[in-house]
């Protein structure tokens, strides 16, 4: 979905096909047929856009067969779906039964890491529609903080890989005509845990190709104050390359029982769930949220946020919220000034079916209505800041 900003360029809106998990480029292939055309023929729109996620085999596939790619592309046309963002940030296995820790490998000091982001930019310069000249790639936030914080040369390591990437895309710009520059994800529990994290490791690579994704659940779980960060990244000069739209789950009173026993619901096997809460020491907290449920392990006199993607349209039932409120607060800072600061947002709930039984989609036609009313919450915030949507 395209946008006009007030300024004249134009915004781009995508949902995330992360919550489509496949491993290989038939995977992806279905994915458009039963999921992405549904979701855009609820929208009644002639073009939707989405954020593509290739794990490593189907983009090698990709990468060893031309043909193929442009197999691809010409299946997106006829599907009225375009690709301006893709998330780089799973590598493979994000359909397994427990994904956890291993989301954050290969990490940004491993050479599998640069080597698969290279082809993932060479796939969306050929993969971006026409008229479209920048795409933007969500990466992990360098690495978990274990055991990259006892490594003394992982930093550096990391940080020569990152330069090596903006030359590589130096060239493809060059070559193609494309612009593709790369975003950071902090997330709770990396090394770069929250926005005012990703501000030296950034400096240091010192390319305007290398900047950040703001995801705006991620910013919420660790209790960031939207205009503090926005307004300190861009003190900085760091780009804000894309932003997902997500909201984590809100707890305003972790110490009632019946608090605990609402997120109780939400603590599954598949993904890892950091929970913190801000108290007068600071922030604190734990790598899922069992462990803060199960008492002890931190502490309840403050709200607690806990990284779940949770339906933007639908929060939980009390006595537990969303951070939408933050989601609207950092989209009125990125679009809702006199130019933007990003022109890529992408809806990122990839934890549909990961939610308490009695909350999941059943079928894909709920799966798709739930996207549909994501998307077009999405698209009545952008319209209440001044955004008009394109045909």
């Amino acid at each position: 979905m395209r946008f006009r900003h007030p300024d004249g360029s134009t915004v781009h809106l995508a949902y995330c096909t992360n919550v489509h998990p496949a491993e290989t480029l038939e995977g992806v292939r279905a994915q458009l047929r039963d999921h992405c055309e549904p979701v855009r023929r609820r929208l009644g729109r002639d073009r939707l856009g989405i954020g593509l996620w290739l794990a490593r085999d189907a983009a090698r596939a990709l990468i060893n067969d031309p043909a193929a790619l442009r197999s691809l592309r010409s299946e997106l046309d006829h599907r009225g779906l375009e690709v301006v963002t893709l998330n780089g940030f799973p590598y493979e296995g994000f359909g397994a039964q427990e994904v956890k820790y291993r989301v954050y490998t290969p990490d940004w000091t491993d050479p599998e890491r640069l080597s698969h982001t290279t082809d993932l930019a060479r796939l969306l310069a050929a993969l971006l529609p026409d008229d479209v000249t920048e795409g933007t790639i969500s990466t992990l936030p360098i690495a978990w903080r274990t055991p990259y914080a006892e490594d003394p040369s992982a930093p550096g390591t990391a940080r020569k890989q990152f330069t090596a990437l903006a030359q590589r895309l130096d060239a493809l710009a060059e070559l193609t005509g494309k612009s593709i520059r790369i975003g950071l994800e902090p997330e709770p529990g990396c090394t770069v845990e929250t926005t005012a994290d990703a501000i030296g490791p950034l400096a240091a690579v010192g390319h305007d190709r290398v900047g950040i994704c703001v995801d705006t659940c991620h910013l919420a779980t660790s209790f960031e104050d939207p205009d503090t960060a926005l307004d300190a990244l861009r003190a900085a000069g760091i780009t804000v390359v894309k932003a997902q739209l997500s909201a984590a789950l809100h707890a305003e009173h972790p110490h009632l029982p019946e608090v605990r026993a609402a997120l109780g619901a939400f603590a599954e096997p598949r993904f890892l769930h950091q929970t913190r809460t801000l108290t007068t020491a600071g922030l604190r907290g734990t790598d899922d949220l069992d462990e803060a449920v199960s008492g002890g392990a931190l502490p309840d006199g403050t709200p607690w946020r806990s990284h779940f993607h949770v339906p933007l349209h639908a929060p939980p039932a009390p006595p537990l919220t969303s951070t939408l409120p933050v989601l609207r607060s950092v989209l009125h800072r990125l679009v809702g000034g006199p130019a933007p600061l990003t022109r890529h947002l992408e809806v990122e709930t990839y934890t549909w079916q990961a939610l308490p039984a009695a909350l999941r989609p059943r079928t894909r036609t709920q799966l798709a209505d739930g996207i549909a009313a994501e998307l077009t919450l999405a698209r009545d915030l952008l319209a209440d800041l001044g955004l008009k949507e394109l045909p």
